[in-house]
């Protein structure tokens, strides 16, 4: 004598609101056709209801499938505004960036530009100080050659007085190379504490730019992250919402 049908498991089983057992009606109608020759509980259970149960199953399938794609389309449509959303954002941040960089390139630029016309305006000071000096001291050698040369002629018979005035002149001619020589220590002197004051020069400059360099990355990365994060939550906004 056959049992009673458990008509409340029955629908349980084709229940189409659990995912898990959406699918049962279909996999027991092909496990237990009659071409495979076995037998089905739920046929076994209610006689009269195996065929309502499979076709009730089918048209719920189908209607899911129907809301599936037109959810599928819409997160489509939804995906491709975000992502129109996202390219015009990155097109407005290489353009704010190429403008903050040509900016920052422009003041170094002009800056170093600067600082090299003052460097070659002092070395230029100095040499032209150094030749006027080294001039002078030259015109008066040659002065005093020429000095020597007429007391020379003028008093060739009085060799004793020449060779008083030829020591002296001797003296003389010391002292301007010495004066020379002063001159041109000087003015080695002078290069060489201008090179080392221009080479603490560009070394501030090169750590300020420096500087600059990574606070306007900073600013940039800054300016970037928070327009990320205004364009993550108005796209969060816009899809909620």
């Amino acid at each position: 004598m056959p049992r009673p049908a458990n008509k409340k498991a029955a629908r349980v089983t084709v229940d189409p609101q659990s995912p898990c057992q959406r699918k049962q009606p279909a996999e027991v109608n092909s496990r237990y056709s009659p071409r495979s020759g076995g037998s089905s509980p739920l046929l076994e259970e209610d006689d009269n209801k195996p065929a309502a149960v499979v076709r009730t199953g089918k048209k719920r399938q189908f209607e899911e499938e129907e809301e599936g794609g037109d959810f599928g389309s819409e997160m489509h449509k939804m995906l491709e505004l975000f992502g129109a959303d996202i390219s015009k954002t990155l097109s407005n941040k290489k353009k704010r960036l190429e403008h903050l960089t040509q900016t920052s390139v422009k003041t170094s630029t002009k800056k170093v530009e600067e600082i090299w016309k003052a460097q070659q305006h002092e070395r230029n000071k100095l040499q032209e100080e150094y030749c006027r000096q080294a001039e002078s001291v030259f015109q008066q050698w040659e002065t005093d050659i020429e000095k020597m040369k007429e007391q020379e002629e003028k008093l060739t018979n009085l060799f004793k007085q020449q060779q008083k005035l030829f020591l002296q002149t001797r003296i003389i001619q010391g002292q301007r190379l010495k004066t020379i020589r002063q001159l041109n220590e000087q003015f080695m002197r002078g290069l060489d504490e201008l090179d080392k004051a221009h080479s603490t020069q560009q070394s501030a400059v090169h750590s300020e730019l420096k500087k600059e360099m990574a606070l306007l990355q900073k600013r940039i990365l800054m300016d970037m992250q928070q327009r990320e994060v205004t364009n993550v939550r108005k796209s969060l906004q816009t899809m909620l919402f």
